[in-house]
């Protein structure tokens, strides 16, 4: 069994569209997205679309949580930069009713079995919704984490950076961001979890996406140029 693993696709749906062609060959019949489905792409809604379409087993991330604050008709205290909040409210402004309802459902973390294998996704880590895990983590902190989870495959996003390490017996996963790396490459991230009786390979992926689509969105929609170039060189710029 091959599974489509993806996270942190941030509204930007050319990257994830060119994603979903990029896996095709491997027949996934699950995908599994750990969250930060929305927020600095202004494509919100061909994005929840397509992952209600595609029936993707989904969490929300810390950036999904903002926009469900602002849904519920609260604020938040940061980010404090109006360039920043800017993107939040546009997208919490551009949700469909359907869509909308859809984000207010989801949970933080989600427990599946699939086959024989006990997995959990989850956005920053099975202790803490905005843990930054990467291929750096010391061995320590993830033989704490082992200990606190019954899962065998754990799957992670937030810190947009792909690896994959087995520690105690479980394996940590994050497959990287869809449509916001800070690599210097702005090719899309995404990975394959194959499942084959009692044996678990990852493969890691990027591929490239029409980032020039997202520029144009942006500036359609009049959101600040800094968030274009930092589609275009696949970096952090605030």
């Amino acid at each position: 069994m091959n599974i489509l693993l993806i996270s942190d696709i941030h509204g930007n749906f050319p990257a994830l569209k060119a994603v979903s062609h990029a896996a095709a060959p491997w027949h996934c019949p699950h995908i599994l997205n750990c969250g930060d489905s929305l927020v600095y792409a202004p494509f919100p809604n061909e994005t929840l679309d397509w992952l209600r379409q595609h029936q993707v087993f989904t969490i929300r991330g810390n950036t999904d949580d903002r926009v469900i604050k602002l849904l519920k008709g609260k604020s938040f205290k940061k980010p404090s930069k109006q360039e920043k909040r800017i993107m939040y409210t546009s997208t919490a402004a551009a949700l469909t009713a359907e869509n909308a309802a859809y984000l207010l459902e989801l949970k933080k973390k989600k427990l599946l079995r699939l086959g024989q294998t006990f997995l959990g996704l989850f956005h920053g880590s099975p202790a803490d919704h905005e843990e930054l895990l990467t291929a750096e983590t010391p061995e320590k902190r993830f033989k704490e984490l082992a200990k606190e989870t019954a899962c065998e495959v754990v799957i992670t996003g937030h810190s947009h950076i792909p690896f994959h390490r087995i520690v105690s017996g479980v394996h940590f996963i994050n497959p990287g961001s869809v449509g916001r790396m800070f690599d210097g490459c702005p090719d899309a991230s995404f990975a394959i979890l194959t499942l084959d009786n009692n044996r678990i390979d990852v493969s890691h992926y990027r591929c490239p996406y029409d980032v020039e689509a997202v520029v144009a969105a942006l500036g359609k929609h009049q959101l600040p140029s800094v968030y274009g170039e930092m589609f275009r060189t696949g970096s952090k710029r605030n």
